[in-house]
């Protein structure tokens, strides 16, 4: 776990209830745990109770789940997890989602299919032909009780050969919160699929 932990590496921390996440850097790395400085106060993380942690390292996304062994202040002392797992080499986690929703710009709307997406953004095939320079609103509907608000913005539209559009694009999120849910979201359904 040392090289995969390094100082100065920035790390999302995600307890059991969501909307205490939280963000950090390690500033030091042992052999049993690490320290790592939060950016906030850590509301909803208790000692000796496991969270979900996500970091960018060189080899992929990085996830594990451990827990602090000490806090204090925003200085928490983080056991190093028994085992890891990489989600996948790019820098957010993409799965299959496939959906048929809408998406609007300027009081219009276009019907379109969901293809995968990602906390980065999504890809889809539609019939009508998308303004490449638009960003549309759109709803995301990851679970029964959490609907995602944001604006996507196409990157790369290409003509299918049976006809139609498959359009590529990012996420613009209204907080860092949504981003997260997505981030967590995408990584649990990828680690579930995984596990079929």
């Amino acid at each position: 776990m040392r090289e995969l932990v390094v100082e100065n590496q920035e790390i999302l921390m995600i307890p059991q209830n969501f909307k205490f996440a939280n963000r950090g850097v390690v500033t030091e790395v042992r052999a049993s745990d690490f320290t790592l400085v939060l950016d906030y106060e850590p509301e909803g993380i208790l000692e000796n109770t496991y969270c979900e942690f996500y970091t960018q390292t060189n080899h992929g996304k990085l996830y594990f789940d451990s827990y602090a062994k000490n806090i204090d202040g925003k200085t928490l002392i983080i056991s190093s997890p028994a085992k890891h797992k990489f989600l996948q080499r790019r820098q957010y986690t993409r799965i299959k989602y496939i959906s048929d929703i809408v998406i609007c710009l300027d009081g219009n709307s276009y019907n379109i299919s969901t293809l995968d997406i990602s906390a980065g953004g999504m890809k889809f095939k539609t019939a009508e032909n998308i303004n490449i320079e638009g960003s549309y609103a759109v709803s995301l509907s990851l679970t029964d009780e959490k609907i995602i608000d944001c604006i996507f913005q196409p990157i790369r539209i290409e003509k299918r050969s049976e006809g139609g559009y498959t359009v590529s694009g990012q996420f613009v999120y209204n907080s860092s919160a949504d981003r997260m849910f997505v981030t967590q979201y995408c990584a649990k359904r990828s680690v579930e699929i995984k596990n079929k």
